[in-house]
């Protein structure tokens, strides 16, 4: 087991701490003393069992701009409600773990999905992101980059690798992992290999799957996008690779126009890339039936060994860069079953990022009511949903979609 991320995840007085939770005295602990520290005074990752999500925070504040829907307005909106609707640690004790001061990922770690001269290209354009205050690395996003935006997007990547090792910890000790969840930014699931694109800077669902692979021994990553945007760089980063399904739905015809029905992967890995495009006006029934009849079906088949899920917010119907309308309750609707479909297949070994999502009050009520059903709390979506605005779906239309891509990959 590889603990010195999340050894090094938390600093607090003498020690080092898991949110409230004591986890090592020192960065260097191993497995093997990790969990023979109980009796000898040091605290154990065992403390871990008590917990049914954890989380991290990488707000990125100094990567901004005020008038671009991807500011650093977004962290603190959602980071307000859950203390708000009383989520954190601080009201729900060993049930909520937030890690902190984690470990930036390292080189290696964003080049197992990234091109080095890319890695090292964004470094050293910081200088010119000094000088001017904000560049633009991608006309089609647009995405943008401030003096801070390298070193933060390390850390944000690094939030989701940290996420990891807990979640891996805690299935190790019980059959039931705890949950995580990535609070960061930027997003993402739009950059490719070879850089960065629509808002995304390095791919921090791609890099975690890679991670897992590599330093956990979990070979089969199933990546669930439920983002109105098609992920487009996480597609892209495993076109070919039979060991990580990546399963996107989304909205037909948003940006970047990918994710088209016969988008199935190549070589080794056809057949490892789902993607199905949903006529703009779907909403929870549509994707209700999305998840019985081609999630669950796919992930059977895949029998993964761990789940990560980019959670893009944007599809609500409050949201202003789409047109789909999904509701607080879709949102904990798929958490719910996500968190179920992990408990069935991969000792609940589950951890979502944040992706999108832009209207701050629709994202942080959707965040909040997933924390809720990660945690087996009722949704509160009654409370902040209006039925009203809704109008009918699209039936017919999602209803040819699903059947379509059932036959393609005979679900």
């Amino acid at each position: 087991m590889h603990l010195e991320r999340l050894a090094s995840s938390c600093s607090l007085g003498n020690g080092l701490f898991v949110g409230h939770i004591p986890l090592c005295k020192n960065h260097t602990a191993s497995a093997s003393a990790s969990a023979s520290a109980v009796g000898n005074g040091n605290p154990s990752i065992h403390q871990l069992t008590n917990a049914r999500l954890i989380y991290s925070v990488a707000p990125s504040m100094g990567h901004n701009q005020d008038s671009h829907p991807e500011s650093h307005f977004r962290l603190p909106a959602i980071l307000n409600a859950l203390q708000q609707m009383h989520l954190t640690s601080e009201f729900r004790g060993s049930e909520v773990v937030e890690l902190q001061h984690f470990e930036p990922a390292s080189v290696d770690d964003i080049a197992s999905v990234h091109a080095r001269a890319y890695v090292s290209g964004l470094e050293k354009v910081m200088d010119q992101a000094v000088e001017k205050g904000l560049i633009f690395l991608d006309g089609s996003g647009p995405t943008y980059a401030t003096a801070t935006t390298y070193q933060e997007s390390i850390i944000a990547a690094g939030a989701g690798l940290a996420l990891v090792d807990s979640v891996v910890a805690g299935s190790k000790i019980k059959r039931d992992a705890p949950t995580g969840f990535a609070l960061i930014r930027p997003p993402g699931h739009h950059a490719v290999p070879k850089g960065p694109m629509g808002f995304c800077i390095f791919g921090n669902v791609a890099i975690a799957a890679r991670y897992a692979q590599r330093v956990h021994g979990l070979k089969r990553v199933f990546i669930i996008d439920f983002d109105v945007h098609h992920g487009n760089g996480t597609n892209d980063a495993f076109y070919a690779d039979p060991d990580v399904f990546f399963l996107s739905f989304h909205q037909d015809g948003s940006y970047p126009g990918t994710g088209k029905f016969d988008e199935v992967g190549n070589g080794d890995g056809e057949g490892t890339t789902l993607n199905l495009p949903l006529p703009g006006g779907s909403g929870d029934t549509a994707i209700r039936t999305v998840f019985d009849e081609v999630v669950v079906p796919s992930a059977q088949r895949f029998k993964p060994d761990i789940i990560l899920v980019s959670a893009g917010y944007d599809g609500h119907v409050l949201d202003p860069l789409a047109n789909l309308q999904y509701t607080t309750g879709t949102y904990y609707m798929l958490a719910s079953s996500i968190k179920q479909l992990a408990r069935d297949l991969c000792g609940g070994r589950c951890v979502f990022f944040l992706e999108g999502g832009y209207n701050l009050k629709s994202l942080s009520y959707s965040v909040a009511d997933t924390f809720r059903a990660l945690l087996g709390d009722p949704s509160l979506a009654s409370e902040f949903d209006d039925p009203r605005i809704l109008y009918e779906e699209p039936s017919t239309k999602v209803k040819q979609a699903i059947q379509r891509i059932k036959h393609i990959h005979s679900l």
